[in-house]
């Protein structure tokens, strides 16, 4: 059962990653609408299109720790 842990390893990094692509492309178009009519929300789609990346992060983290634990 060891074999398969680089692959789940590898799947939580990839689906996470590809959930953090889809969810700042519905952010960024979203940003870039209401930045047209109101630019002092500058500072808050900024931190809207951060906010995904923890999620890569915390993939990476579950991944590292996956791989540890199976050795």
């Amino acid at each position: 059962m060891e074999s398969w842990m680089p692959f789940a390893a590898a799947a939580a990094i990839a689906i996470s990653a590809l959930a953090t692509g889809w969810a700042q492309a519905k952010i960024g178009a979203s940003a870039a609408a209401a930045l047209a009519e109101k630019p002092e929300l500058r500072t808050t789609a900024v931190l809207m299109i951060a906010i995904p990346e923890t999620m890569v992060v915390l993939g990476f983290v579950v991944a590292v720790l996956m791989l540890l634990k199976g050795t």
